[in-house]
């Protein structure tokens, strides 16, 4: 009887030492600066507020060919969850054997999210819409530029910062400059684009801005850049009107991230259940408001006033681009400005 009772209570007392629940640890890359805070605050925090027993741990990347990167070093032993990326840097993990299908097995809200939210042959899908602008700081530039051809103005000349390829944001100037001058399928040519480029070239005083673009316009350190309407709002906001934003004329690029699950990640289960929480209407209307960019669940409810700040609103001036076909050419366009471009703003 003693025995039985003595066994118990070490019974007893090993389970008071157990953790109810032992917190999982879900790794998530995604973009650094203001990306990473409002996302955090937006969706991450709220995530984990419902789900104690979750920890999501948020590292910034400075762009997806980093995040791709830094996945490919990894690919024997993964110790990241989830990757936030470019659709197009995506496909190239998919194609890379990187990524499991987020599909309805993953999540029910696949099936509420828009069309051009899902893509063939690629394993993530769409989690914000967004597209490429031009901001300009006010004190040094009086007189609000319409057309993307200012970037390649004289008057500019060491003025002016952006990412390059292969960035996209330097892929998709390219794609847009090639549509302004007469090309009309950039996946077999580019040529005007990369010509516009060089053009453009000898006025860019940094193709890597630190920490951001942002900041560098805002500061006067440059006086025109080229950035993602999202990110370009929320900066607008508190630059106490030092920086402003534009959709040129001629139009622009939609750009689309997706959420991809990594292939044999540590806490891949816990990474499933912040998927679903990430691509419901609440998550997806909570960063809308928080940062500008478009929902890709089409029942996210967004106020008026929100909607009129992101993409929705100039869809009429988007230019059509093939990412899965851009997946196959990147790297070539990444070797055209090594060659053509970078060199002449040296």
């Amino acid at each position: 009887m003693k025995k039985s009772i003595l066994l118990s209570g070490i019974l007893m007392l090993g389970a008071a030492a157990l953790p109810a629940h032992a917190q999982q640890t879900v790794t998530f890359l995604g973009y650094s600066g203001l990306f990473q805070e409002r996302y955090t605050k937006a969706v991450i925090e709220p995530f984990m507020a419902a789900n104690p027993d979750i920890k999501v741990d948020y590292f910034p990347q400075q762009g997806s060919a980093a995040m791709l990167g830094s996945l490919r070093a990894q690919k024997a032993a993964p110790q990241s969850d989830i990757a936030l990326m470019d659709v197009s840097v995506a496909k190239t993990g998919t194609d890379e054997g990187l990524f499991d299908k987020v599909d309805e097995s993953v999540t029910k809200n696949v099936a509420d999210l828009y069309p051009n939210a899902r893509f063939e042959g690629v394993a993530g899908v769409g989690v914000t819409f967004d597209n490429l602008v031009l901001i300009y700081n006010t004190d040094a530039i009086k007189t609000a530029p319409d057309s993307w051809n200012a970037l390649k103005d004289s008057a500019f000349k060491g003025k002016i910062a952006m990412l390059s390829a292969p960035d996209i944001v330097g892929i998709g100037t390219t794609i847009i400059m090639d549509h302004m001058n007469g090309g009309t399928d950039f996946i077999k040519n580019i040529d005007a684009g990369i010509n516009a480029m060089a053009e453009v070239a000898p006025n860019v005083q940094t193709w890597e801005p630190k920490p951001e673009v942002y900041p560098t316009v805002v500061n006067g350190q440059v006086s025109l850049g080229v950035g993602w309407n999202a990110r370009s709002q929320v900066n607008a906001d508190g630059s106490k009107g030092k920086m402003k934003v534009v959709l040129p004329k001629e139009g622009t690029i939609l750009q689309i991230n997706t959420l991809n699950l990594v292939k044999g990640g540590p806490s891949s289960e816990a990474a499933r259940k912040f998927i679903d929480y990430a691509l419901s209407p609440e998550a997806q209307a909570a960063f809308t408001a928080a940062m500008y960019y478009a929902p890709t669940n089409a029942k996210a409810t967004v106020a008026p006033d929100v909607s009129d700040r992101t993409v929705v609103k100039a869809m009429d001036k988007v230019i059509p681009v093939d990412w899965i076909g851009l997946s196959k050419v990147r790297d070539q366009i990444t070797q055209d400005w090594r060659r053509k471009v970078i060199p002449l703003s040296r």
